[in-house]
């Protein structure tokens, strides 16, 4: 007996909950929520009628496919926490320069011991497009040197190193990864 109650309960509480969902997805304000948020619509509703028939919609427009925006600045807040705390460094981020040709890595330092790794002279730095595995490279001028600085690092100065990008390989938009010697960040965007 308790079974059949079970059951019974069971299908009247999905049957309601199916109910429910089906007035939700019926009102334009849910079926936008719906569909923002997690792509959940039948393709009548993402063509924009709520009672056109799976024929009428098949030939409609595809729908519309959600991204997250890219923000160039945009790191997470713990991200931030450990370049910090790691590295004593913070504010990184990667700027397209000389109109493509060269990309410049910026950082501000937090602690000069911890941010010495970046300024060491043996440390050669890489930057790697995460899409193609292209690595760039800080390039030596005859009479400058390296295009980076080598000086000891002051806590609150920004300093700098700037990479080759022979072809404009590395486009503003993409991601790319920095290497200097153990120091690593990846995924910073290219401004």
């Amino acid at each position: 007996m308790c079974l059949g109650r079970w059951r019974t309960t069971r299908h009247g509480v999905r049957r309601a909950s199916s109910l429910l969902a089906a007035a939700l997805l019926a009102t334009p304000s849910a079926a936008t929520f719906f569909e923002l948020a997690a792509g959940l619509l039948p393709p009548a509703f993402a063509a924009g009628s709520a009672t056109a028939t799976p024929a009428e919609a098949a030939p409609a427009a595809p729908a519309a496919v959600v991204t997250r925006p890219s923000y160039a600045g945009a790191r997470s807040q713990r991200g931030e926490m450990y370049y910090a705390r790691r590295y004593g460094v913070d504010q990184l981020q990667v700027r397209s320069t000389s109109s493509g040709s060269s990309l410049e890595f910026r950082y501000r330092v937090l602690d000069a011991q911890k941010a010495a790794l970046l300024t060491d002279k043996r440390a050669k730095p890489v930057l790697i497009d995460q899409k193609t595995g292209n690595r760039l490279t800080v390039p030596t001028m005859e009479k400058i040197g390296e295009l980076r600085q080598t000086a000891a690092p002051e806590p609150g100065r920004e300093y700098w190193m700037v990479f080759a990008n022979p072809g404009k390989l590395v486009k503003p938009g993409q991601r790319v990864d920095v290497v200097i010697g153990a120091f690593h960040v990846s995924s910073l965007t290219v401004e």
